[in-house]
């Protein structure tokens, strides 16, 4: 299992656009090829960034099935509007748990 974390920086005063398009596109990662879970969240002390979360069964589920798909274009297609910047994405595994 890998985690996609990407930092999302949005236009000051979209956020509530931005939210609202994150969620109507949720039933495009519910459908991903490996996409397990999904979440959306959001700096208490930098409220224009983001970090959206997403568990993948593997990088290439990601990287080729849903970033190569109609799917991701449509995503990119509600939300990008509202980017500040492009997003910094990254794969992480969990290396150790404390709880």
């Amino acid at each position: 299992m890998v985690y996609e974390i990407a930092q999302i920086d949005i236009r000051p005063g979209t956020h509530a656009d931005f939210e609202a398009g994150v969620q109507r596109c949720a039933p495009l990662f519910q459908r991903a090829k490996g996409c397990q879970a999904m979440q959306l969240q959001r700096s208490v002390e930098q409220p224009d960034h983001y970090f959206l979360v997403v568990t993948w069964d593997t990088v290439e589920d990601h990287m080729v099935h849903f970033r190569e798909s109609a799917d991701f274009q449509t995503w990119r297609a509600e939300v990008g509007p509202y980017f500040a910047s492009p997003p910094q994405v990254q794969h992480t595994t969990v290396a150790l748990t404390g709880f």
